[in-house]
């Protein structure tokens, strides 16, 4: 008795990224996701504590973010 395995592939569409965001692949180097993880999860942190929202009491901690990803080539 033998089985056989049925291989299909599948296409993903996805959309384009928003306009004020620059992606840099590099496939030496770092993916966004995995840099600047203490800077993103105090900005996220401060946002879902806040009273008003979070975009005028995080200014700080979203800039210290955006300089983080900055220094690795992502424009944000």
């Amino acid at each position: 008795m033998s089985s056989s395995v049925k291989v299909v592939s599948e296409t993903v569409t996805t959309s384009a990224a928003p306009e004020n965001v620059v992606l840099k692949p590099s496939p030496s180097g770092p993916k966004p996701c995995c840099v600047c993880k203490e800077e993103k999860s105090a900005r996220d942190e401060c946002f879902l504590f806040s009273d008003k929202g979070g975009e005028t009491e995080c200014i700080d901690k979203i800039d210290a973010y955006k300089k983080c990803m900055a220094g690795f080539g992502f424009k944000i």
